[in-house]
C-alpha cells in the first residue's frame, strides 16, 4: 500500500503563519543556508515560478538591489514587491531577450519545474528532460560563475544528469531539503561555477 500524502504539515501550516504563497519555500530556503546560493545584489531567474514561493525567496535574499525575474504557464498571484517581475509564458518558446531585459544574464537560475504526473516511470524522465532543457538554456542566460538549483525526480537517468550538470559547473551536489514529503521522489541537483566557454 503507497503510503499516505499529508497535505497540510507542519511546512503548510509555518507558510501560513509566515506569509509564504507555498510550502515550497522552505525547500529553497535551506538549500541557501547549506549552499550559499543568493548574495544582495544579485539577479535571479525563476523558471517555472508559480505560485511564486521562490519568487518571495529569493526576492528576500538578494534585497532591494538585486531583481527577481519568473516565468511560468500560469500566472502568479500577489505582488511580491517591485525587484519581482513574472512572466506568464513558456520558458523555452520565449525569446531569451525578453527574459534578461536590461539588466543582462542572470547570477543565479532556479527552478522548481515537474512534469505532469501520471505516477508511472515516465514522470522520471519527464522531470529528466526538463532539466535537460534547463542545462540548455544555461549558456543564454546565465553568467560566468553563475550557480543553478533544479529539481529532478530520482530515477535511471539522474545519474547521467548529474554528469551532464558536473560538465558545465565547477561543483555539483545533489540535495534533498527537509520540507520535501518522505514520499517524494524528488531531488535538487546544486551547481555553483558555471562554465560558460567550457573551461
Amino acid at each position: 500500500m503507497a503510503a499516505r500524502r499529508v497535505l497540510h504539515d507542519q511546512y503548510f501550516r509555518k507558510a501560513k503563519r509566515e506569509g509564504y504563497v507555498a510550502r515550497s519555500a522552505y525547500k529553497l530556503l535551506e538549500i541557501h543556508e547549506k549552499r550559499k546560493l543568493f548574495r544582495a545584489g544579485q539577479r535571479v531567474l525563476d523558471l517555472g515560478c508559480s505560485p511564486g514561493s521562490w519568487l518571495q525567496v529569493a526576492a528576500e535574499m538578494v534585497g532591494p538591489r538585486g531583481s527577481v525575474v519568473g516565468i511560468d504557464l500560469n500566472p502568479v498571484a500577489g505582488d511580491f514587491g517591485p525587484t519581482v517581475q513574472s512572466i506568464v509564458g513558456d520558458a523555452f518558446v520565449v525569446d531569451p531577450v525578453e527574459l534578461l531585459g536590461e539588466g543582462g544574464r542572470f547570477d543565479v537560475v532556479i527552478s522548481d519545474m515537474a512534469p505532469n504526473t501520471a505516477g508511472d516511470l515516465s514522470d522520471h524522465f519527464r522531470s529528466i528532460d526538463l532539466c535537460d532543457r534547463v542545462l540548455d538554456l544555461a549558456p543564454t542566460v546565465l553568467k560566468p560563475g553563475g550557480s543553478l538549483v533544479m529539481k529532478a525526480f530520482e530515477g535511471e537517468a539522474y545519474p547521467d544528469l548529474l554528469r551532464r550538470t558536473g560538465g558545465l559547473f565547477r561543483a555539483v551536489k545533489g540535495f534533498k531539503p527537509k520540507a520535501t514529503r518522505e514520499v517524494s521522489r524528488e531531488m535538487f541537483v546544486v551547481a555553483t561555477g558555471f562554465k560558460a566557454n567550457g573551461n
